[in-house]
C-alpha cells in the first residue's frame, strides 16, 4: 500500500498470482487496509459503474459525518481515478492526485470519508467495483464541478461526457461558499472515532 500525498488516499497493488490456467488475487484485506490507515472498513454498499470512454463521474463527496470511504477497483478495461481533497482548512486542500486503475495492473485505491472522488473512463465499458462505508444517502451527497479551474483536473480524454447532475455541480468556490464542503477537523474527528471503534 502507498499513501497519496493527500491524506486518507491509499493506492493497493495486489500481488498477481498467474499459471497456465488464469490467475488468482486478494483486492481487498480487510486487515492489511486497517493497520494502515488506524481503523477498519465498514462494508455497508457495494456499487458497481460500467462507464464508455470519455464519461467522467464525479467529482463527489458526502457529508462527514458519516461520510463515505471507498475502495475502488476497475475489474474490465481502464479509468483514471482521481482524489481531490475538498476538506476546508486541509493542508493539501484544493489539491488533486490520480492513479490509473485497471484490468492489468489491478490496483484498488481508497478514499477516506471527506475526499471527493471522481473517474474518466478510458475504455468502452470501463467496469468499477466499489466498497463503501455507508449506503448512499442522496440528501447527504454532493458534487463539485470536475471541469472547475480552480480545481484544475487534468482529464485525458477530450470530449468528456458529463452527466446532467454533475454539469449543473457548483465549483469549489461557490460549494465552500454554501458550505457544502466538509471541514477538515470534523473529518480529522471523525477518523479519530473509527479509531476508537466508534460506530
Amino acid at each position: 500500500m502507498r499513501e497519496l500525498g493527500i491524506d486518507g488516499a491509499w493506492e493497493i497493488t495486489p500481488q498477481q498470482h498467474g499459471d497456465s490456467r488464469g490467475l488468482f488475487l486478494e483486492w481487498y484485506r480487510f486487515d492489511r487496509l486497517a493497520e494502515r490507515t488506524g481503523h477498519p472498513l465498514r462494508l455497508a454498499q457495494a456499487s458497481m459503474s460500467v462507464s464508455h470512454r470519455g464519461v467522467v463521474r464525479g467529482i463527489h463527496f458526502a457529508d462527514v459525518p458519516p461520510g463515505q470511504a471507498k475502495y475502488v477497483t476497475c475489474v474490465r478495461g481502464a479509468v483514471l481515478d482521481v482524489v481531490a481533497d475538498l476538506r476546508v482548512g486541509s493542508p493539501t486542500y484544493g489539491q488533486w492526485e490520480s492513479v490509473r486503475l485497471d484490468d492489468i495492473d489491478r490496483k484498488a485505491l481508497y478514499v477516506a470519508e471527506g475526499l471527493g472522488h471522481g473517474i474518466c473512463a478510458l475504455t468502452g465499458r470501463a467496469t468499477l467495483a466499489y466498497l463503501c462505508s455507508q449506503p448512499y444517502n442522496p440528501a447527504g451527497e454532493h458534487s463539485v464541478h470536475p471541469l472547475d479551474p480552480q480545481l484544475g483536473i487534468r482529464w485525458p480524454e477530450n470530449p468528456l461526457r458529463l452527466s446532467a447532475r454533475d454539469q449543473a455541480a457548483p465549483s469549489l468556490a461557490d460549494a465552500r461558499s454554501r458550505g457544502l464542503l466538509p471541514e477538515y477537523t470534523t473529518c480529522c474527528a471523525f477518523t479519530e472515532s473509527l479509531s476508537k471503534g466508534a460506530p
